[in-house]
């Protein structure tokens, strides 16, 4: 419950975010490195092993393809990770958020400053992907800069995506459900690893709608030294999207700390 006096600005959520960052750098190295870890073998032996038995795919060698999606596939996972895991433990277990509520900030500044460190970490998993894959030769020109944004509206989309689940989970074992029936399969569907084209029609469109399909068709034409496509359109479903699932999420938030 949060504190009567409770205020809310627009630099409210920054103390929140700033006692997560001091928190986290501590352990920041292991944290990073446990961020490549996984995009990096993906890309060894899928990009460098299976993709000797594929065909180029629209122009360029196959290890290039899924870099754009390892990237977005891998920011989707930082910022859900945070989102989740983390905010619980903050939440329900360490009762991090209560202490918070109890100063003059309010549940506002709470889950925005989660929203906020969450999508950085992403924003920075994202990166450290894309600078490896720069040294790797995978990219083309400067638009790949451009990437970056693209890396941080994507995490904002999943982190919002995630609180709205952090705030209905009774324990840790609830979010198996989220990764098994929306993180996994939409990773399946959303041209991460394949072309979409290459899926049923039906199947097709279902995973263009999809927020991580958004953030792959910004971040590969990108890479490759081209302005995406309908690029607004993008760019607007994940604003949309981070917007919506924030107000849902504050809600149920708040629903939940005042039962």
């Amino acid at each position: 419950m949060s504190h009567p006096a409770a205020l809310t600005s627009l630099t409210g959520w920054l103390p929140v975010w700033r006692r997560n960052f001091l928190v986290w750098k501590k352990l920041a190295l292991p944290s990073i490195l446990g961020n490549l870890a996984a995009p990096m073998i993906y890309m060894l032996g899928l990009g460098y092993g299976l993709g000797t038995l594929l065909p180029s795919l629209d122009g360029q060698p196959y290890v290039a393809f899924l870099a754009a999606g390892i990237i977005a596939s891998s920011t989707m996972n930082a910022a859900t990770f945070e989102a989740l895991y983390s905010a619980f433990s903050r939440m329900h277990v360490q009762k991090t958020w209560e202490a918070i509520l109890n100063t003059p900030l309010g549940l506002n500044d709470v889950l925005l400053g989660e929203l906020i460190w969450a999508a950085s970490k992403s924003l920075l998993s994202g990166a450290a992907i894309l600078v490896v894959v720069s040294g790797m030769g995978l990219t083309h020109g400067n638009l790949a800069l451009f990437a970056l944004p693209a890396i941080l509206l994507t995490g904002l989309a999943f982190a919002a995506l995630g609180l709205i689940w952090n705030a209905l989970a009774p324990s840790y074992d609830f979010f198996m459900y989220y990764f098994t029936l929306f993180i996994t399969p939409m990773t399946l569907i959303s041209g991460v690893f394949f072309p979409t084209d290459q899926l049923p029609g039906w199947l097709a469109s279902l995973g263009s709608w999809l927020p991580l399909a958004q953030g792959v068709a910004l971040v590969r034409p990108l890479l490759n030294g081209q302005v995406p496509e309908t690029v607004w359109t993008h760019v607007g479903a994940l604003l949309a999207l981070t917007v919506a699932a924030y107000v849902i999420a504050l809600a149920l938030t708040r629903r939940r700390l005042l039962r």
